[in-house]
Order: structure tokens, then C-alpha cells, then sequence
């Protein structure tokens, strides 16, 4: 006789899930409601950090539509692809990321991922695998989901300085300073360029000596790549990476498709791992499908398809360059424009990237939303892409009595 299955359920007015507390609304999330209710005409949004036109809208590319329109017509199932997402995806996209020869090494496993957040997941779960007592070291300030990730991994998370707000220049010395006090083992997650939210860089010769510190301490750089070609151009932005990939055994890249493509509900990204052979790149990657296959089963195929073919199609490639330039040459420009509209300004010239952080109190940032209309995180980060040429002295003459 079989036994019956009998469910426990909850006796009376008992509540199963009493033991959970109210978590906080994101902040960000907010900051869109309050932007959408404002019916003021001269409103502001530096909140989001979602690549703006001139017009304000966040279009789909001309490239991304073209490379749709040959996927209606010629692709041919929606069934599953695997764990490892579009292969052919993976590899195109690490010989923009990577180069071709460094591509091409054996010691380096890539597979995709729903979006750059699920890349740094994919990693933060192998490297509870691999190190399972190691300290993730996030920089301060970073990404706000930067440690939220790795915590939910069950990762150990500190900071190292990086930014000084007053000065508004990364701060080597301190951060420095701070990566002295990591254990051999550990892991230094870092921002490969356009750093968020700080739009700060790293000089070529910072980064070597980075590099050299990951080398004799034993230490893993984990690097965040997520606006290449938003910067200075596809091959100057993946310089860091490609620099400590060549100077280390070992190195984790996250990226994201979403700023570059422009295809942000899509969640396309990718992740790599650098092992110091061929044989331990091949037990990562098994390590990493079994991962994946736990997290998200299968990747979603639609935004990799569309990457696969625009770089696989060259006029297609041609228009997506063409388009990405004209993307950070507007960037650049509202940055040289923003730095000349005030000397306390000058600094975002030099920086790169679609964010800026501005040394403002809290209740600064509260007065210009509520007096101008003029939204920004509460740190005082801004997404440069969300001005107009024609709106900058707006935003400067509601700035400045706060600067």
C-alpha cells in the first residue's frame, strides 16, 4: 500500500513567512516614480543610467534592428541552446573585448549570460567554489549592486578607497594603501573603464602597478566591463582588461551587452575566466556550465542572436561602430561642455563614461529636485547622457549654489 503524501500546512493564523523583514525600496526605483509625477516642463533626469539622445528617448540601434530583421527571416528554431547561451555569440564578442590573439587562448573559457549581473553572479558562485574563505574587495564608492551580488553568493565582501568626492580624483595612494591589507587569495573587483559612479580612470602605469600587485600578493582581478566603447573607443576601453589578462595566470571578466548594444531589457552579457592552463580552464568550464545550469538553466537567445549577427555581418559591424562613436562623441561632448559651463565642473572633462559624481550633500540633491526639478542619485551621481547641449545651463545655474 503506498503511503499518502500529507502536506503540513500552517495551523491557525500562523504566517510561514513571519521570520522575513520589509527590505527597502531601491532608491533608483523611486527616484523614476517621483521623475514621472513631476509635471513641471523643465524637469531633469540624471537618475537612470540608460544611454539618452538628444530627444531624450533611449532608441534601438539601426544595427540591432537590421540584425533583427535577418533573424525573423532566417532563423529557424527557439529551441534550447545550453547552459553555455550562443557559442559563436561568446567568441566574436571576446575578440572586441579581449583582441583576437588573447582570444584565441586556450587557457580562457567564456560562455553568455543574462546580462553583466548575471556574469558577476556566475562568478561570485565559482569563486565560493574555488575560494570559498577568500574577501571580495569592492571599491568604494562602486555600483550599488556590486555587493549585494557577492553577499547573496555567500562571497565575504570589504572595501578599498578609491574616489576622493572633494578632490574629485581616484585617490591611488589610499587604495593602495588599502589593497596592502588583502590576503593572498583574495579577489579585487574592478571597474575595467568608465568607472560607476565615479566616470574616474586609472593611467596605464596605475594599472601595471595593480597588476603587479596581483602577481606577488597571489591576488585574482575580477574586472566589471560593462560600457566598452562608451569611453574612449572599443580598443582604449578594454586596454586594462587586455593588460592585466597578459600580465596574470589567472583573471575573471564580467561584461554587458546593454550600454554598447543598447540593449538593456534584453540581458545580455558574458563571462570569462583565465586559468593558468589549458587543462584547469577546461575543469572551469565544466564548473561554470554546472553553475549556470542551477542559476538560469539556459541563457536567453534573442539579444546574444542579435550581437552573434552584427558581428558576424561586417556592414552590420561597420553601422554598429558608427553608431557607438556617435554615442560617446555626444558623451564627450556634454562633458567638455559641462566642464567649461563652471570651474567646479573642469574635473568631468577629463573623466569618461556616462557618469559623474558631484560633491553634493544629500539635502543639496533633495533641494534641486524639489526647487528645479532636476534629478540625481542621492549620492550625487549623474548620468551625463541625460542632458541636452541646450539644458546644461539650466542644470548649472540649479547646481550652483550647491557647489
Amino acid at each position: 500500500m503506498m503511503n499518502a503524501i500529507v502536506a503540513t500546512q500552517p495551523q491557525g493564523d500562523e504566517d510561514i513567512f513571519a521570520a522575513l523583514a520589509a527590505q527597502p525600496a531601491d532608491a533608483l526605483l523611486g527616484l523614476i516614480a517621483l521623475y514621472r509625477n513631476d509635471q513641471r516642463s523643465g524637469k531633469i533626469d540624471l537618475g537612470v543610467g540608460v544611454f539618452r539622445a538628444d530627444d531624450g528617448s533611449t532608441p534601438v540601434m539601426r544595427s540591432v534592428k537590421a540584425a533583427e530583421k535577418l533573424l525573423l527571416q532566417e532563423q529557424t528554431s527557439k529551441s534550447y541552446l545550453g547552459p553555455e547561451g550562443d557559442a559563436i555569440y561568446a567568441d566574436l564578442l571576446a575578440e572586441i573585448v579581449l583582441g583576437g590573439e588573447q582570444a584565441q587562448s586556450d587557457r580562457i573559457t567564456g560562455v553568455q549570460t543574462t546580462g553583466g549581473t548575471g556574469a558577476l553572479r556566475l562568478g561570485a558562485e565559482l569563486l565560493k567554489r574555488v575560494r570559498p574563505n577568500a574577501t571580495v574587495w569592492i571599491s568604494t564608492p562602486t555600483w550599488p549592486n556590486h555587493g549585494p551580488i557577492f553577499i547573496e553568493a555567500g562571497v565575504a565582501v570589504r572595501s578599498y578607497r578609491f574616489y576622493d568626492v572633494a578632490s574629485a580624483t581616484v585617490d591611488f595612494e589610499a587604495m593602495m594603501e588599502d589593497l596592502e591589507h588583502v590576503a593572498a587569495g583574495d579577489i579585487i573587483l574592478l571597474h575595467g573603464c568608465c568607472h560607476n559612479p565615479t566616470g574616474a580612470t586609472l593611467s596605464t602605469q596605475q594599472w601595471r602597478i595593480i597588476a603587479n600587485l596581483c602577481e606577488e600578493r597571489g591576488l585574482l582581478p575580477f574586472i566589471d566591463l560593462a560600457y566598452q566603447g562608451l569611453g574612449d573607443g572599443l580598443d582604449e576601453d578594454a586596454a586594462a582588461t587586455r593588460q592585466l589578462f597578459a600580465a596574470l595566470p589567472s583573471a575573471i571578466l564580467a561584461y554587458s551587452c546593454d550600454k554598447n548594444f543598447g540593449l538593456y531589457r534584453e540581458r545580455v552579457g558574458a563571462l570569462w575566466v583565465q586559468a593558468p592552463s589549458p587543462a584547469s580552464a577546461a575543469i572551469v568550464r565544466s564548473n561554470i556550465l554546472s553553475l549556470a545550469r542551477g542559476l538560469w538553466s539556459m541563457p536567453p537567445d534573442h539579444g546574444a542572436a542579435i550581437v552573434r549577427v552584427i558581428l558576424e555581418t561586417p556592414d552590420l559591424r561597420a553601422d554598429w561602430m558608427i553608431e557607438l562613436a556617435e554615442m560617446r562623441s555626444r558623451i564627450n561632448a556634454l562633458r567638455t561642455a559641462l566642464a567649461a559651463a563652471h570651474p567646479d565642473l573642469a574635473f568631468i572633462g577629463d573623466q569618461r563614461g556616462m557618469f559623474a559624481m558631484l560633491p553634493l550633500a544629500p539635502d543639496a540633491v533633495v533641494a534641486m529636485r524639489r526647487e528645479k526639478g532636476i534629478y540625481m542619485a542621492g549620492n550625487g551621481r549623474i548620468n551625463i547622457a541625460g542632458l541636452t547641449l541646450p539644458t546644461i545651463p539650466a542644470f548649472v545655474a540649479g547646481l550652483a549654489p550647491h557647489l
